[in-house]
Order: structure tokens, then sequence, then C-alpha cells
């Protein structure tokens, strides 16, 4: 099979971080994929998507398998390393499983455990860079995770990470804190999309006062409500779409860049065809700003 459309020859599908680099407005989430790992984000990546999402914690992702994909598919020549904005994470020693491998030395300080997962990345993914790199959450202490962010400051130094941000972070306090001390700002925030937060209204608003980009994980899964309602559903069949294709329409008319996390090649297709789709008009897209 043989790369189909990019749909990101357009700047009207990306986003550009406050630092210049360009992000797909959608991106392809391996989490909990297992084996299948290798498979889908090479189906993923034939059918279109260029940004791929994993992280460094055997837990949930296969990052030496997200990296088979990628080296079997630059070895075939049907993409660029440079056509694929691939973006991993650190995970602390809380969100590891500790009877699975490591990626570092449990015991080892803070520091060196971020640099051995951020090595141990660049060897799972075979590539010299890394186009983003995310803390997968904050650390229990404050002090802890300005101590991470200054290590992934050094990489972006160096060269070897083009953009840094944080996962899992529903504090604005603690955002504003990072933000005041970080020399190198944080330009991705990654966060579940759904109302036991409140959809991060503030944190949104925050993250576009500051240019920070917003991805969002669970954006379907978790708002059966939005997906289900009938006047959502009448506005897909005016497009001759699906509620969750004109839902993901709606964040990205918002800024927000939503992770797919789909195993079925129809839905690959069809979240990404929601790219070339018509803009919404303003009572469809305050239909869907009256659940936020």
């Amino acid at each position: 099979m043989k790369s189909t459309t990019n749909y990101f020859l357009s700047d009207k599908n990306l986003y550009t971080t406050i630092s210049g680099v360009k992000m797909p407005k959608i991106i392809y989430g391996t989490a909990w994929k297992k084996k299948q790992t290798k498979d889908l984000v090479i189906n993923a990546i034939l059918n279109g998507f260029r940004a791929i999402d994993t992280a460094c914690q055997p837990k949930h992702y296969q990052e030496n398998l997200v990296g088979e994909a990628l080296s079997h598919l630059i070895s075939q020549k049907q993409i660029s390393r440079e056509s694929i904005f691939l973006q991993t994470k650190f995970t602390s020693l809380d969100g590891q499983d500790l009877n699975q491998p490591l990626p570092y030395d449990k015991n080892s300080p803070l520091t060196d455990q971020v640099r051995q997962s951020i090595e141990k990345s660049l060897e799972n993914l075979k590539t010299t860079y890394l186009d983003s790199l995310l803390m997968h959450s904050p650390m229990k202490k404050s002090e802890e995770t300005h101590e991470v962010w200054k290590i992934f400051e050094e990489y972006v130094k160096a060269g070897k990470i083009k953009v840094i941000g944080v996962s899992n972070i529903y504090s604005l306090q603690m955002l504003e804190k990072l933000w005041e001390k970080a020399e190198i700002k944080p330009s991705i925030i990654q966060n579940r999309f759904y109302a036991q937060t409140g959809y991060d209204k503030e944190i949104r608003k925050f993250c576009r006062d500051n240019g920070i980009l917003y991805q969002s994980f669970w954006t379907l899964t978790a708002n059966p409500q939005i997906l289900d309602n009938p006047k959502t559903v009448q506005i897909a069949e005016k497009y001759n779409k699906t509620p969750a294709q004109v839902f993901f329409k709606f964040v990205m008319h918002i800024g927000i860049a939503p992770l797919s996390g789909t195993s079925r090649e129809t839905h690959m297709k069809e979240d990404l065809e929601v790219l070339e789709m018509p803009d919404l008009q303003e009572d469809e897209v305050n239909h869907f700003n009256t659940f936020l």
C-alpha cells in the first residue's frame, strides 16, 4: 500500500508553535496498541497522518514499535523523517509499571532519569531528534517539575528536541508557575478534554493568550453526550459526515489538535477527512460551545 493523500501540505492544516515549529492539526495516538502498534502506525501514516504521539512508558505504549514502523516506511521511501511530527513523553516512576523494564535506572537521580529516558526514546524511535517532548504529568513537587524542565531545555538547546510541553496538567496555577520559571516556555499542553475538568476553560485561555498549542485526548470517548445530541446529529447529516467528524471539526475550529487513537482504517480516513471539511457555521459553533 502506498501513501495516499498528504493532508498536511497546506498550512491551513497545520498549527505553528511559539518557536515556529509546524504541528499537524490532528495526531495519531499510540496508547494501548500493544503488539499492534507497528502495523497501526504504518496504516495511520499511509492513510495520511503526519503526527504520531507515543511515550517512553511500556505500561501503556510500545515506543520501540513506533520506531520500527517509521524505520520501515522511511526505508521504503514512503515517508521522510522530516515529514513526521514525532512526539513522545518522559514518564516519572509514579507513572511506570515497576514490573516491566524501565527506560532508566530508578535509583539514579531524577535528572539522570530524564536524560536516560530521552536517550532511550531516541534509540527506540531510531531518530536523532524529537519534534516534541512532553512531561507525561507534572511531578508531585513543583521543584522536581522544574528540575525535569531544565533537562528538557538542555536538549532543546542541543538541537535534539524542537519543542517541549506538559501532559495531564489540570491546575492553572501550576501551569502559570512553570511558565514563569521556564527559560524555554512550554509550547504544548496535552490534556483530557471532558466535562469533569470543565473542558480546561481557564487553561485553554492561558494557552491562547500565550501561544501554547492545546492537544486533546479522550475527545470522543469522554463526550458521548455531545456526539449523541440531536443537534450534533443534525449538523453531521447536513455535511454528510459523522457526529465524531463534526465534533473534531469544532475542536480544530477553537484551536485544539485532537488525538485520534482509532485502530480502524475506516475511522482513520474519516478523521483525516475532517481537515478538508468546510468551516462550521456560527450557529453550529455556538451549539458545541454550549457544552463547554
